[in-house]
């Protein structure tokens, strides 16, 4: 089990690690050292591996799907200075590395003392006294074999900035950074600066002058089809019914395929005004020649160009991003509050001391003394005397999540800066977390002054009691992924959890793969293959020792509630989420209403993020509202009426399927499963026919003696699917083909395909019987061969039939069609036919097939290969742009693009409401929810909303609620007419219904034979006879639902009953 920081014994051994030192001696005795770790298996690259060979796709696949191979080649030609290795420095320069840059050098002239050990979790005890940039290079290059960390521990000069083409500060003061500010600006080096100070935080970015921006939103372009275009002054489109532009006013649009008005095909693009939802103009059409019909519109997405102010003129003239319209007058009283700190700390020698009432108000002093020096666009009305003081307060506090949150978004205006991708923040951003504080009492001086400890710095903040509470935290954290390796590091930073009586379990049933290297950053090249939750928990026990945590690699679901049980849950504080999936989500939440425990929920989508926080009693849960379904594809469209290369790669995915897995599984079945028959012929429609014929085919007719026979099998397929198939789709419909209407059977949505013959010199065809080949070998474990010249020479040996055209096949049009042929019933005599031709089970005993799960990240398996193929080939066959094998994997694979800036941020803010629940905030108000997009950049927050309440009677109550009914009395469990007179005498509630999970225990229009019998008998005994399942010995209480019926015989809506039986 490795640390994530080292090896351990028994691991891999790491990669071997090269220091090159150069030491110079001057005024200030300076310091320049490099730390790079070479890689095992790939030659060292200048920078993210953009050399010769590409981008190093296996490492960086879910970042290239939100930045672009673009945007990452320039970010590998830009070498970056991050000055300041506390907490905030080490969030910036980790998420930096882990992007993929040319290079990272870290500054620092100041020690590590006991006080940084609250957020920055590259230090640990023995590194007090020691330089901080020196003790955390090697942690840092460990991150990213491709990127090398370099580190300097001298002045900051003109001259030595000139290297890079980013600089981000961190811990300077005004007069650094007014001075490395002029220098950046006049020299075109892009400028960073971040600070936190407790519960506030601020960022200033100056890209310079006319900085591009090539996409300012990161969003895919939309396009559309079209049925009308009007030839007018300012012409109108209007697209296809069933699809929506999706477009905004000032976007602009290009198109192809329009018939008629030609003169827009590939024409320069247009400005377009929104007039609704299926309806856009686009200027003067009117030289343009009639439109006859069809046509796509594309956007084309227009780079913006941006000037920036020098920090020196942007102080006196600020433009804010807001973070929070709530707080909107907060970002001027805060640009005055950070300019006051820094000429309170000049004059003072420190920060103003945790709660000290003197210093907040010698804070408050200066700064109306620097706000009356101020020019007019930079001066305040009135100074916010108690927004400073608070300001004043925290100042000295040094928080995790305060500098998770504001190193994320830094982070990602550093890659903005290097690539010109997604848009700036312009130029000043204030964020502050004043909600985390006590609703009630006053903290005093005493509670938050340091004690010699590692967690000082937080304790300046929110005093020692909060910190002890903090420390006997008992938190369940599911997944150890992106967001589970950032919390866990949070929690460890924080305290979480390191006390007595404290214990974090984490679970996460995956193993670590290379792809996860890009911003899972516990894990390192060497853990490889091992189990996420125990590297993890083994790397934060390295950040703080004092940690207590139990890693687990159990999946959550019904499956684990042995483990996961009553006593578990009700001894926890609290869940964190850190899920990739909407069911493991939903179930959690479940778990979480059940035992009334709070839930902190989030997500990120690229550059998006969301947190939520489910609150018991107070708030909605997550399952409360969901996002809408995804819209899936037509089954005809699929078969037989692609028009976009999502509906080939579909495609390509179901025939994955319907080759390469489902044949196998059913075959092994057949001659394993004594009851795979009986259940086969009670599927619906069509299907026990369709799924023995696939049988037949796997166990004799497709079954391959040797891999010439595979080829062989792969060329007639492929003459199947991309030739044969569509030219029986022509026949029955042919180029010229109308509709009853007279309208073009080939039109709008219908592109007319066309077949296609295959060609040995066409790399796309033969990649399709390579991939398909060797994936029919592997499902009957014969050998394979990469072998093109091989392959070849078999293929051109074979002789495929010449496909006629049948009168009388049925194609379905529509969906409609495409369900009622499903549903049709099939012929007695086919049905008996099939099973009579198929092979006895005896005489494959021993014989087993190997169904193939979809891969899509090992790119030596076929999988992909036969995706990509398999797709692309159908898109020809109806002139469909191809997609090559990056976006390929992204549609067909399902991936969630993910980027390390956006985790980071996500779960600075889920420790912020962390904070709020251990503190025990009481009132909605207090909570946030968030949803931020750094492409924008976007911040918005809001309350969580308040749980939905019902009645019956004038009884209130909300999802939070239950009948609580203690089953079991002095050792005699209730009957079910006992449970029923309860409800009845107690309640003045008439069960009608009552159900447990899917069975149904009880109905007022059961026979009465059985109703006697079951009122009779004990409940547990009715619900273990009804779902034929045994009650497991963990199990304390029985959840029921009840419909009921009110005095009045009306049906009433009431909560659900937790039935206790033990």
């Amino acid at each position: 089990m490795s640390s994530g920081l080292e090896p351990t014994a028994g691991s891999l051994s790491p990669p071997s690690k090269k220091r090159k030192t150069s030491g110079t001696t001057g005024a200030n005795c300076t310091t320049e050292s490099t730390v790079a770790v070479q890689p095992n298996d790939v030659e060292m690259a200048s920078a993210n591996g953009a050399n010769e060979g590409g981008i190093d796709e296996g490492l960086y696949s879910r970042q290239l799907y939100v930045l672009g191979h673009d945007a990452m080649r320039r970010m590998g030609q830009s070498n970056i200075l991050v000055s300041g290795m506390r907490g905030l420095g080490v969030e910036i320069a980790k998420n930096v590395v882990l992007g993929g840059v040319k290079s990272v050098t870290i500054h620092d002239e100041g020690q590590a003392t006991k006080m940084d050990l609250s957020s920055q979790f590259f230090l640990t005890e023995e590194d007090i006294g020691k330089n901080r940039a020196e003790a955390t290079t090697q942690h840092l290059a460990e991150l990213n074999n491709y990127v090398p960390v370099h580190l300097y521990t001298g002045k900051l000069t003109e001259e030595y900035i000139k290297n890079f083409q980013v600089v981000v500060l961190t811990e300077s003061s005004l007069e650094e950074q007014l001075m490395l500010g002029e220098v950046c600006h006049k020299e075109g080096i892009k400028l960073i600066v971040a600070s936190t100070k407790g519960l506030f935080g601020q960022i200033f970015c100056d890209f310079g002058e006319n900085f591009l921006v090539s996409d300012p939103t990161g969003e895919e372009p939309v396009s559309c089809m079209i049925s009308a275009i009007t030839k007018e002054e300012d012409g109108i489109v209007t697209t296809l019914e069933e699809s929506r532009h999706g477009l905004e006013s000032g976007d602009y649009v290009t198109f192809q395929e329009v018939q008629g008005m030609t003169e827009l095909n590939g024409c320069e693009a247009r400005k377009v005004k929104v007039l609704g939802p299926y309806t856009f103009s686009i200027g003067d059409t009117s030289g343009l020649t009639d439109y006859v019909r069809g046509g796509i519109a594309m956007q084309v997405k227009q780079p913006k160009t941006l000037n920036f102010k020098s920090i020196k003129n942007s102080m006196a003239d600020p433009e804010h991003l807001i973070t929070d319209f709530a707080k909107f007058d907060r970002p001027s009283q805060l640009h005055l509050g950070f300019q006051a700190l820094h000429q309170y700390r000049k004059q003072n020698g420190t920060l103003p001391k945790p709660r000290n009432q003197a210093d907040a108000e010698k804070l408050v002093a200066v700064a109306k003394d620097v706000n009356a020096g101020l020019p007019d666009t930079a001066k305040v009305e009135e100074v916010d005397g108690d927004l400073l003081k608070q300001l004043a307060y925290s100042a000295q506090g040094d928080l995790s999540p305060m500098n998770a949150f504001i190193g994320g978004v830094a982070a990602q205006e550093v890659m903005k800066a290097c690539s010109g991708k997604f848009h700036p923040i312009v130029q000043w951003l204030y964020f502050d977390a004043l909600e985390c504080l006590p609703e009630e009492g006053t903290l005093t001086e005493e509670a938050c002054k340091p004690v010699n400890s590692r967690y000082d710095s937080q304790t300046a903040v929110f005093g020692a009691d909060f910190q002890k509470k903090l420390l006997s935290q008992k938190y369940f954290l599911v997944g150890a992924g992106a967001i589970g390796c950032e919390l866990l590091k949070n929690f460890a930073m924080m305290g979480l959890s390191c006390g007595e009586g404290g214990m974090v379990t984490v679970t996460d049933m995956d193993i670590i793969e290379k792809s996860n290297l890009n911003r899972q950053f516990l894990f390192r090249s060497w853990d490889v293959g091992k189990f996420k939750s125990d590297t993890a928990a083994a790397a934060v026990k390295k950040m703080n020792p004092d940690m207590n945590i139990t890693p687990h690699q159990n999946r959550v679901g019904p499956e684990t509630e042995s483990v996961y049980h009553d006593d578990f849950f009700e001894a926890l504080d609290g869940v964190a989420n850190a899920l990739d999936n909407v069911d493991a989500r939903m179930y959690q939440d479940r778990r979480c209403v059940y035992y009334r425990k709070p839930l902190l929920e989030s997500g990120t989508l690229g550059t998006k993020g969301n947190v939520q926080v489910v609150l018991p009693h107070m708030t909605e849960s997550y399952s409360s509202s969901q996002d809408p379904p995804e819209k899936s594809i037509p089954i005809c469209t699929l078969k037989n009426f692609p028009n976009a290369i999502e509906h080939t790669l579909q495609w390509a995915r179901d025939e994955f399927e319907g080759l390469f897995k489902q044949p196998a599984e059913n075959a092994n079945l057949y001659i394993t499963d004594s009851e795979f028959m009986k259940r086969t012929l009670k599927l619906p429609g069509v299907q026990p026919v369709e799924v023995l014929e696939a049988v037949k085919r796997a166990l004799v007719e497709d079954r391959p003696a040797n891999f010439e026979a595979c080829v062989q099998w792969a060329r007639l397929h492929w003459q199947q699917q991309y030739h044969n198939q569509i030219k029986q789709l022509l026949f029955n419909f042919p180029a010229d083909q109308t509709t009853t209407s007279g309208a073009p059977f080939w039109s709008g949505p219908k592109r007319c395909p066309h077949a296609l013959v295959f060609d040995v010199n066409n790399k796309t065809h033969m990649d399709y019987v390579v991939a398909a080949a060797n994936l029919l070998a592997q499902c009957y474990s014969l050998k394979g061969s990469r072998d093109r010249t091989l392959i070849t020479d078999i293929l051109n040996k074979m002789s495929v039939p010449e496909f006629k055209p049948r009168s009388g096949v049925k194609i379905d049009v529509t969906d409609a069609e495409a369900q009622a042929s499903a549903n049709a019933g099939y012929d007695d005599d086919q049905l008996d036919t099939v099973k009579n031709s198929l092979p006895s089970q005896e005489s494959y005993k021993g014989f087993q097939m190997t169904p193939l799960e979809f891969e899509k990240d090992d790119d030596t398996n076929f999988h992909m290969d036969f995706i990509v193929a398999a797709s692309n080939l159908r898109a020809e066959n109806y002139d469909i742009t191809p997609a090559d094998r990056h976006k390929s994997k992204l549609i067909a694979g399902k991936i969630i693009p993910a980027i390390a800036t956006t985790t980071s941020l996500v779960t600075g803010l889920v420790c912020l409401e962390l904070y709020k629940i251990v503190n025990g905030a009481k009132k909605l108000e207090t909570y946030k929810n968030g949803f931020i997009n750094l492409a924008l950049p976007f911040f918005g927050f809001s309350e969580p909303i308040a749980a939905p309440s019902n009645k019956y009677y004038d009884k209130e109550f909300t999802l939070w609620d239950r009948f609580e009914v203690q089953g079991v009395q002095n050792g005699n469990e209730m009957t079910l007419k006992e449970f029923i007179d309860y409800f009845q005498n107690e309640h003045k509630l008439e069960i009608t219904m009552l159900s447990q999970g899917v069975s149904m225990i009880y109905s007022f229009f059961m026979p009465k034979s059985k109703l006697d019998e079951r009122l009779a008998m004990r409940m547990s005994e009715a619900v273990q006879k009804v779902s034929k399942k045994k009650i497991k010995s963990h199990v304390k209480a029985l959840v029921l639902e009840i419909c009921c019926n009110d005095e009045e015989g009306e049906d009433v809506e009431v909560p659900y009953v937790r039935y206790t039986i033990r």
